[in-house]
């Protein structure tokens, strides 16, 4: 017999049993109240490196966002929050995730923002974006957290920035040393709880500085 195949929080279609959880958090001085689930990431608790990033993020007032891999969508609706004139795009391949961005959206009043089913940058095909954020899904394998850092510069504008947060211990030296050469530079924007937030920008047209970050 052969044996089952594991249930993924990066699954499509996960076939966990409903435990949903209500989660409440305050990050950049806003409160945020978010419904979670079995078969998504970080169903009891936001994940601190998450939360880590989520508190670190800068944003203009107007810029375009892509949350990747939302999960239940705490990135995109804080950046949401940051960037009250733009918009934001929140997507993930987990269905019952998106669902549950979805929900959190309207739960926190989200209007600017609107939730994808789809991998990678399939569901933004053709949009650029002022920053791209994303916690990757280290076990899905170096292959697929490669992929998005390599993808990143042609979704990005000119000037645009790709912020990732990984584990000290778990892939953030790998990180860093693949975003410093794709994009030309990293750096290392916050640090806490094992770990680190990384970020790396687009030149902006006509800038041949190597190390622009």
């Amino acid at each position: 017999m052969a044996a089952a195949v594991p249930d993924h929080y990066f699954s499509r279609r996960p076939r966990a049993r409903h435990r949903e959880e209500v989660l409440r958090a305050t990050i950049q001085g806003r409160s945020f109240v978010f419904h979670s689930d079995a078969g998504v990431f970080s169903r009891g608790a936001i994940d601190r490196g998450t939360e880590l990033l989520a508190a670190s993020l800068v944003l203009a007032p107007d810029a375009h966002v892509l949350d990747l891999g939302c999960g239940y969508g705490v990135l995109g609706i804080v950046a949401a929050t940051l960037a009250p004139n733009g918009r934001v795009v929140m997507t993930d391949v987990n269905e019952r995730a998106v669902d549950l961005a979805a929900r959190n959206l309207r739960e926190n009043h989200v209007p600017h923002a609107d939730v994808r089913l789809g991998a990678f940058y399939e569901p933004v095909a053709g949009e650029a974006f002022d920053a791209i954020v994303c916690n990757p899904p280290i076990r899905a394998g170096k292959a697929v957290v490669f992929r998005i850092v390599d993808e990143a510069p042609q979704r990005l504008r000119p000037g645009g920035a790709l912020w990732i947060v990984a584990r000290t211990k778990q892939g953030a030296r790998s990180l860093e040393a693949r975003m410093a050469a794709v994009f030309g530079a990293c750096e290392t924007v916050a640090r806490g709880s094992g770990y680190r937030v990384l970020r790396s920008r687009r030149r902006p047209a006509g800038d041949a500085t190597r190390n622009f970050i």
